[in-house]
């Protein structure tokens, strides 16, 4: 059982900082629901960010394709805000193109207009 469980860790990419970052998401989604602006989610994430002192760096121009990321957290997880209805093919595109911009291995998408928050773990694709 501990094998198995190891073994799974080992696949995971940074499960730690997830967990981390996951819980953060969560108490943002209970303290703001979700009817907030995209804005106030990403200023809430940075107070939080702050607070357990977890580096960051936020809204991030991506080459000059005037494309702008929400936050890279600790040089290794890529998160996308989002406060919309449904996410789309677009939005996936849209991460794995910043993946591979920066050659970040992982990317969390997260929508706060979702009843129930779900983060979604996107890995880059290696070309």
């Amino acid at each position: 059982m501990e094998t198995t469980k190891q073994q799974l860790n080992n696949k995971i990419i940074y499960p730690e900082l997830s967990y981390k970052i996951t819980g953060v998401l969560f108490a943002i989604h209970n303290e703001l629901g979700q009817y907030a602006r995209e804005k106030q989610y990403g200023d809430l994430l940075e107070d939080k960010l702050k607070e357990i002192n977890l580096p960051y760096q936020r809204e991030i121009a991506i080459s000059d394709s005037g494309n702008i990321l929400d936050f890279i957290i600790d040089d290794k997880i890529i998160l996308e805000l989002k406060a919309v209805r449904i996410i789309t093919k677009d939005n996936y595109r849209q991460m794995q193109n910043y993946l591979q911009a920066t050659n970040i291995k992982l990317g969390l998408l997260i929508n706060f207009k979702s009843k129930y928050l779900k983060p979604i773990r996107n890995i880059r694709i290696n070309s």
